[in-house]
């Protein structure tokens, strides 16, 4: 099966927190999905199931399928240092998530769009590879024919500004400038949960 296409505020529902970003629909109504909601009686979850829905959270929250995440993780494990704050630093250089934190695209899933129609520059070259690791120093930017866009510039109307990302509304361009630390990082994750999963 390729990527999740399907409603996002279920996803959401069920992780019991907006992963996608803000929605209206997980306002209203956030609580499980289900036909009884609230009145279903739940079971306790084990231990093993409290680490997999994490590891399913990460995945939904960064747009990865199950094999992508399992050779970043691996990736992240090889790397110096902690490997949960690897995997997620890995995960926050991916070429989409820097268009998404630039506010070019106002969702993770459009980024990959923008990304994958060719409308995305790495470097001055036109990178369709949204899983492309971008590193401190690279440059990013919108295509000149595709500034026009408007789901761009209306992204970027409302973008939110991270200290580790350099960003010039005006060209629509911008730079990585660090790998953050773990504390910016807004998104609520505990890699540790998928470090423990992994080491079983």
């Amino acid at each position: 099966m390729a990527r999740y296409t399907g409603p996002t505020t279920k996803i959401a529902r069920k992780f019991g927190e907006p992963i996608y970003g803000a929605d209206k629909d997980y306002e209203k109504r956030n609580y499980p999905p289900g036909q009884h909601g609230l009145a279903k009686k739940r079971k306790k979850q084990s231990e093993y199931g409290i680490q997999l829905r994490e590891k399913q959270k990460v995945k939904y929250t960064y747009g990865v399928l199950e094999r992508q995440f399992r050779n970043t993780y691996a990736k992240a494990a090889r790397m110096k240092g902690q490997t949960g704050e690897n995997l997620l630093f890995l995960l926050e250089s991916r070429l989409d998530n820097i268009v998404y934190r630039m506010g070019i695209a106002p969702t993770r899933a459009a980024a990959r769009q923008l990304v994958s129609h060719c409308h995305i520059t790495l470097n001055g070259k036109v990178c369709n590879i949204p899983s492309t690791q971008v590193k401190p120093g690279d440059a990013v930017a919108v295509r000149e024919r595709s500034k026009s866009l408007e789901v761009i510039t209306a992204a970027v109307a409302s973008a939110v500004k991270f200290s580790w990302i350099e960003f010039d509304a005006a060209a629509l361009s911008g730079k990585y400038l660090n790998v953050p630390v773990r504390e910016e990082i807004p998104e609520t994750i505990n890699e540790q949960l998928i470090v423990e999963l992994y080491s079983k």
